[in-house]
């Protein structure tokens, strides 16, 4: 079912979208200071391409260290990404998912657009892994953060 999705949303939407990240990328590129924030792109624009079966997931959930993105400088390079670009991918997903959601089996695609929107406006310190992957690791950081 998820190659079936990822063949319709990459027809309905996500073959632009994931251009629209390599693009931004390729503009961070530009400036040398833009690196980390074009990596993200990258790996964000090829999950833009095909979602369906992979999911975003804060990278010290997944490892239990945290690093330079998910500490305080990636709270700083979110806010520079929400600023310059963040908003403006946002709003192409937003209105990606209008536009999918208009008819009965667009919806789950129109979803996907806004789970990606709400990536777009912070994607410093996320990666992209297999559905089970993501789902086990906050299964296993949140009984690790229960315990005393």
């Amino acid at each position: 079912m998820g190659c079936l999705g990822n063949v319709i949303w990459f027809l309905l939407g996500g073959i632009w979208m994931g251009l629209a990240w390599w693009l931004y990328g390729l503009l961070c590129f530009i400036s040398i200071v833009g690196i980390p924030w074009g990596r993200a792109c990258f790996v964000i624009g090829q999950f833009a391409f095909f979602p369906f079966g992979k999911m975003p997931v804060s990278r010290d959930v997944l490892t239990g260290q945290p690093d330079i993105g998910t500490g305080i400088w990636g709270t700083v390079g979110n806010v520079i990404w929400l600023l310059l670009a963040g908003i403006w991918i946002a709003l192409q997903h937003l209105i990606w998912a209008f536009f999918c959601a208009i008819t009965i089996i667009g919806i789950p695609f129109a979803w996907q657009h806004v789970k990606l929107a709400g990536l777009a406006l912070c994607p410093i310190g996320k990666t992209i892994v297999p559905a089970d992957v993501a789902e086990a690791a906050e299964r296993a950081y949140a009984e690790k953060s229960m315990r005393p």
